[in-house]
């Protein structure tokens, strides 16, 4: 495709050379760089920090706060990117920016002195990640005609959560907390580069017709319901299942701590076993699943079934510790399961939404309000579990983990049946 004005209301034809490699490649770089931390890094690092007693609450402030960054940044970004008539293209200057800025906020993060460094380079690493998420997934719209996004999206779906994968293999060979957050932080901004490159980036010649003002930017946070319910319930959905999917991930190597007595070192080795089967169900379903729903056709019976799976083998995991010797095979069945479920969700998931997006002329915008749904529940999550329902399982019953992971198995359950209120699709 040419780099000359073209919008985002062409329908693309064909998917460019190179394209679906350097971009799986990229987004399994930026998830390398930010899941790292998320999935074991913050944890660790705040147990150095404060102890393991303050961990739960400080880990889930701190990305509590985080979220609140994102929140305000994706959408707006996206309508900037929609906007932008820069001569390098529409979406490149916001990955760009967003990854380098992440990349020195993710280095000052690792070398935090004190839980109050750590805790603002954290908000700016959300910043900038979401400015440069906002552009990049919306490079899945303008590039890939619409028959092809299910085996598109269950590629970049298995290359994307391999990154936890990856992530918990740097984490568990680095020496110390720093390199475990540089070390990811320079590798993801490497594969950006290589896909910026790459990249057949659309231009856009012609300025908006309307200027912008602050009821177009409060907009960006906002679509009508009412006028779209399909994308509302699909909005939802996404945000219930991947809420149990965030709530395993961040408070996995505490759960470790508590209910098994590991170390901080044990921890890390074990979660890189839980995460290599998860993932490698994650790879498989995830292909698979986006392959199928080109074949028959059909987005929401795949939705609704790994929302399902997901749901049940998070709950599982808050009864793990039942079992006793067991347990931690029981762990690793419930990791195959949320595995399975993910992958599956990953693929189908963004081909559905992305088929009841409001406006065509504001994908970008809309994309990012629609992200929200996926970024906000896995650092909402955290802080829902390590202010609220940890300390009001260990008050009632001892059991913070049990009650945390029973929630979140609940929301992903509940989630996989709101699927079926969409209408707008198959």
């Amino acid at each position: 495709m040419s780099e000359t004005a073209l919008l985002s209301t062409v329908t693309p034809t064909r998917t460019p050379r190179g394209y679906v490699t350097t971009f799986a490649l990229s987004a399994f770089g930026i998830y390398v760089a930010v899941l790292a931390p998320v999935y074991g890094g913050l944890s660790v690092k705040i147990q150095d920090l404060v102890g393991l007693e303050q961990a739960p609450a400080l880990l889930g402030i701190l990305t509590g706060l985080g979220a609140v960054f994102s929140s305000i940044v994706q959408p707006v970004a996206g309508r900037l990117s929609d906007r932008s008539t820069s001569r390098f293209g529409r979406r490149r200057p916001f990955i760009f920016v967003g990854v380098l800025g992440a990349t020195i906020s993710l280095v000052v993060a690792g070398a935090a002195p004190d839980y109050v460094t750590l805790l603002v380079a954290w908000c700016f690493v959300q910043l900038f990640i979401n400015i440069a998420l906002a552009a990049h997934h919306t490079t899945l719209a303008d590039q890939v005609p619409e028959k092809k996004r299910g085996g598109v999206s269950g590629i970049i779906g298995a290359a994307s959560p391999a990154a936890i994968l990856g992530g918990s293999a740097m984490l568990a060979v680095m020496p110390n907390t720093f390199l475990r957050f540089a070390v990811p932080a320079a590798f993801g901004l490497v594969t950006v580069i290589i896909f910026l490159i790459v990249l057949k980036d659309r231009v856009r010649t012609n300025k908006p017709e309307t200027p912008l003002n602050l009821r177009q930017i409060f907009g960006s946070y906002w679509f009508n319901p009412r006028r779209n319910p399909d994308f509302g319930w699909a909005w939802l959905s996404k945000a219930l299942i991947l809420l149990a999917f965030g709530g395993v991930s961040t408070y996995l190597t505490l759960f470790l701590a508590t209910a098994y007595g590991m170390s901080t070192d044990e921890q890390l080795q074990f979660n890189l076993i839980a995460q290599a089967v998860s993932i490698g169900t994650l790879i498989v379903f995830s292909i698979i699943g986006g392959f199928l729903s080109d074949k028959v056709g059909r987005r929401k019976p795949f939705v609704f079934v790994a929302g399902l799976v997901l749901g049940l083998g998070t709950v599982l995991i808050a009864l793990s510790s039942a079992f006793g010797e067991g347990g931690l095979g029981a762990l690793l069945i419930a990791q195959a399961m949320i595995g399975a479920g993910a992958g599956t969700f990953f693929a189908v998931d963004q081909a559905l939404c992305i088929s009841l997006l409001p406006n065509p002329e504001e994908m970008a915008k809309d994309l990012g309000i629609l992200n929200l749904a996926g970024t906000l529940p896995g650092t909402i999550a955290p802080f829902l579990a390590g202010v609220l329902f940890i300390p009001l399982g260990e008050a009632l019953f001892g059991g913070g983990y049990t009650l945390w992971f029973c929630i979140a198995g609940a929301s992903g359950v509940v989630g996989s049946f709101l699927v079926l209120l969409i209408k707008g699709a198959k």
